[in-house]
């Protein structure tokens, strides 16, 4: 257990960094009302999810610490699901809801999709 904790540890903390990095980065060259650093955290987030799951199961790597390290540690720390509910409460409360809608709609539709192809992309 406490191997696991480690490496969910150590993945989560880069993952966090990253997150962090992305949305500074975001934040400085889009302003707007549209939350696009956490967007695009998600969307890659999920993206790296499918890449992985697709490689673990072509590879046929059945290593638990592997996956505790990138998909539930790194994958869990990068993204920010968190984040886009409580940036989703804000927008409602300051009177943007067309906006709050639009994110809902689109991370949803576009970070399942975004699973999708990077799992079909590991299939190539």
């Amino acid at each position: 257990m406490i191997r696991t904790l480690i490496f969910v540890g150590l993945g989560g903390g880069a993952g966090s960094i990253f997150r962090y990095l992305i949305s500074v980065i975001a934040n400085k060259h889009f302003h707007a009302s549209f939350p696009w650093g956490t967007f695009a955290v998600n969307i890659l987030g999920c993206l790296l999810v499918g890449v992985l799951l697709g490689i673990f199961e072509r590879q046929q790597l059945t290593n638990p610490d592997l996956k505790f390290l990138f998909i539930t540690g790194f994958c869990g720390g990068f993204t920010t699901f968190s984040t886009f509910a409580s940036e989703n409460i804000n927008l409602f409360q300051s009177g943007q809801t067309l906006t709050a809608i639009l994110y809902i709609a689109s991370s949803v539709i576009v970070s399942l999709l975004a699973v999708w192809l990077g799992f079909i992309l590991t299939k190539l």
